[in-house]
């Protein structure tokens, strides 16, 4: 588990302190692949690399499973690092050597003998999809491949804890799917925990389970992503939910409207046509769509309802695990 406490982290500029983190606490659960999300400035790259132990908080604490990191230097500090695996945005491998041998320098440095050495990096090219590529050199591969080649070498030692700094940029929107997949493997089969820092907000919707929120080095907003998307004025919330547009024509034709979230597959697939049937009312989609958050489907969904019983029926909805907003007599013009 990664406990930061109160964390705050300046850096000099024209002689001046500029801060970077601001009375930063999360908590990171073991085994979860975590997001750290915000615009560009925000933080998370520093966040990020005090969690690393690359740099020091001016304040606070970073613990890794109850240990204060901030006590270590020397070897003991040698040893923590040993346990975090960070993938930067410029893959560093050596132009020289081949895929599998990439991967396999940090067993070599380990001083790991030769066949277990091929067979960790062969679980590993496994792992990240790149057996059929083992033998190439990184100049024969995409921005993408490197990229997932980068994570199996962070991975080759056996890291507790993964840290992937913005792990798609740079990658062509077709290629960042797999990367990102990589990463859910390593926490779904190794256990590794993962920490991913980002400006989009699209990976959190295809990987995270939990997120932090950054804003001018302080954060905004934490919690799981589940639990978040239902949350008035949440951020997470209306950046990974489909939009709503809705003409005030499609609105008039209802009594009542209102903005519903569903989730999970039964939610999505069968409550509001249960409801129509169950209470005698007409229930329309007149807006919104649906994703997935991870494997799970959500729907962001505006419907007017019209019958004597639509006030009941949202109701029952909302008694059923929905979440519903105010209902409104007219929905918003687009």
């Amino acid at each position: 588990m990664i406990t930061v406490e109160n964390v705050s982290k300046s850096f000099a500029s024209n002689g001046n302190p500029v801060p970077a983190l601001r009375d930063v606490s999360v908590d990171v659960q073991a085994g979860s692949l975590f997001g750290v999300v915000g615009p560009a400035g925000s933080g998370k790259s520093t966040l990020a690399r005090c969690i690393a132990l690359q740099e020091r908080p001016d304040r606070g604490v970073v613990r890794l499973d109850g240990l204060n990191t901030a006590a270590l230097d020397g070897r003991r500090l040698r040893e923590v690092r040993r346990q975090l695996g960070v993938v930067g945005t410029k893959p560093e491998l050596l132009a020289e050597r081949t895929v599998a041998g990439n991967i396999a320098t940090p067993l070599e440095q380990l001083g790991v003998d030769g066949p277990q050495r091929k067979s960790r990096v062969g679980s590993l090219l496994d792992l990240v999809g790149l057996t059929a590529r083992a033998a190439q050199k990184p100049g024969d591969l995409t921005a993408g491949q490197l990229r997932r080649v980068a994570v199996a070498k962070a991975l080759a030692a056996g890291p507790a804890v993964l840290l992937a700094d913005d792990p798609t940029s740079g990658i062509a929107p077709e290629e960042a799917g797999a990367v990102l997949a990589v990463l859910d493997r390593a926490r779904a089969e190794l256990g590794t925990t993962v920490l991913v820092t980002t400006p989009d907000a699209s990976v959190v919707r295809r990987v995270c389970d939990d997120v932090a929120v950054l804003d001018h080095g302080s954060v905004v907003e934490r919690g799981h992503v589940l639990d978040l998307i239902a949350e008035p004025g949440s951020w997470t919330g209306e950046a990974v939910l489909p939009a709503i547009e809705t003409s005030r024509a499609q609105a008039a034709k209802y009594d009542r409207s209102a903005d519903v979230i569903l989730i999970g597959f039964a939610s999505v697939g069968a409550l509001l046509p249960e409801a129509a049937g169950r209470f005698d009312v007409e229930v329309a989609t007149i807006g919104g769509g649906i994703t997935r958050i991870g494997d799970t489907p959500i729907a962001r969904f505006r419907i007017g309802l019209r019958g004597e019983r639509a006030d009941a029926a949202l109701s029952w909805i909302a008694d059923r695990g929905a979440h519903v907003a105010q209902p409104v007599r007219a929905a918003v013009a687009a």
